[in-house]
Order: structure tokens, then sequence, then C-alpha cells
């Protein structure tokens, strides 16, 4: 299957969908977002990073920021944060360098390792972008978080891709079906900055805000009776 370009979601949405499925519909469905101190910070680590001007080079490997990435396979677009090309026999050619070069995605994140796949299956994408873009084959990449200021490396296995290719079936189904997705509240939505946007403990209890109204008149009009 091969998407369009209208029919294109953006490549953090996964790990949005991954963390919270209803954070990643009231973001990329609704366009709402709230900042707070966790996202503050991502931003101004990323503004250090994300500099499409600045390309490092070094003895045998060049560095990439900002780099456009798109998947019609799997209908994804975005910016990568960094992407190494490392001197290799066999790796892709790049026509500019006149030489073959092995490809390597690092994601950048402010806070630590997380316990789930979140950031891996962002970070996967990334890398099945960069293999549709150049026709080459990337076996592993890293994330760098913030808080611990390391590099965890991340295989490419073929579980990852799988889980990867299952997860944007399922959100390219939300989006063209108009599926709306409901709230189910957890420890994360304290840490969560659109707690107020989607409001889980009231959502979770009533199916929707007009339920929730006529409720709550109810129990007002009960009590000054």
């Amino acid at each position: 299957m091969s998407y369009s370009d209208d029919e294109l979601l953006m490549i953090s949405g996964i790990q949005h969908y991954h963390y919270c499925k209803r954070q990643w519909y009231l973001i990329h469905a609704e366009q709402q977002w709230s900042e707070n101190l966790y996202t503050t910070k991502g931003n101004i680590l990323h503004e250090k990073v994300d500099d499409p001007f600045v390309v490092e080079t070094r003895k045998n490997m060049f560095v990439s920021r900002s780099l456009p990435l798109v998947s019609y396979n799997l209908g994804f677009y975005g910016v990568s944060d960094v992407v190494e090309f490392i001197l290799s026999d066999n790796g892709c050619y790049i026509k500019s360098k006149n030489n073959k070069y092995e490809v390597t995605p690092v994601e950048y994140k402010a806070g630590k390792p997380k316990s789930d796949d979140c950031d891996k299956v962002q970070l996967c994408l990334q890398a099945l972008c960069l293999e549709e873009m150049l026709d080459v084959n990337i076996e592993q990449g890293y994330l760098y978080y913030g808080k611990t200021r390391h590099r965890e490396k991340v295989n490419f296995n073929r579980e990852l891709r799988e889980s990867v290719a299952e997860l944007s079936n399922k959100m390219h189904s939300i989006i063209k079906d108009e599926i709306t997705v409901f709230p189910e509240y957890g420890q994360k939505c304290d840490r969560c900055s659109l707690k107020n946007l989607c409001i889980p403990k009231i959502k979770t209890t009533y199916s929707s805000v007009n339920r929730y109204i006529k409720s709550k008149l109810i129990d007002k009009e009960g009590i000054d009776a």
C-alpha cells in the first residue's frame, strides 16, 4: 500500500500514540497542545540539536541535522534530529560525497530511558523512512537522553519493525474512519501537558461532556430542593 501526500501522518505522532492514544488524538486529530515543564525541557534540547544548516564532518563520517524524512509505504513524514553517515563499503552511495556510507539515526530526548518502547518505535520509524528514501538497510540507531547524557543503542529487529507497522495501520484507520479516541485515566495522566484539555477523570466516568453537565445540574437541583 502507498499513501498520498494528504494521507501522511507526523512521525512524532507514533511516540504519542504508543504512550497514550488519547494524547495523540488530541494533538494530531484535534490540533490541541499545551506546554508543561517536560515539553519545555524537550524544546530547549531540540533547539540545540535541530539546525538544518549544520553538517559536521569528521574523519570517516559526516552528521546531518534536521533531515526531512518521508515514507509513502507507511504513510509518515517528519524531520530527524540527527543522522550519522559513517564511511562503509556496505553502505548506501551518497552522490554529494562520492562514497558509500552506513546510515544511523539518532533521536534526542530530554528525560531518561522509558520502561516502554514509545521512544524506540519513533526511532525505528525514522529508520524505515531512511531505508525507503536511500534504498539501504539500517540495523541500529541511538536514543540520546538529556537527563542521563547517555546514548542508548536500539536494534531495529523484526519485532520492533512489526510493532511500527501495526501502530501505523491503527493510526491511519482512526484518521480515515474518523474514530474518536476517549481517555483512560492512569498515573501518567498527572504528568501530561494536555491534562486540563483532556480531563481524563471526568471523561472516563461520563461518556460525553453534555451528560456530565446534565448530571451536575440534576445533583444541584436535588440539593436546592
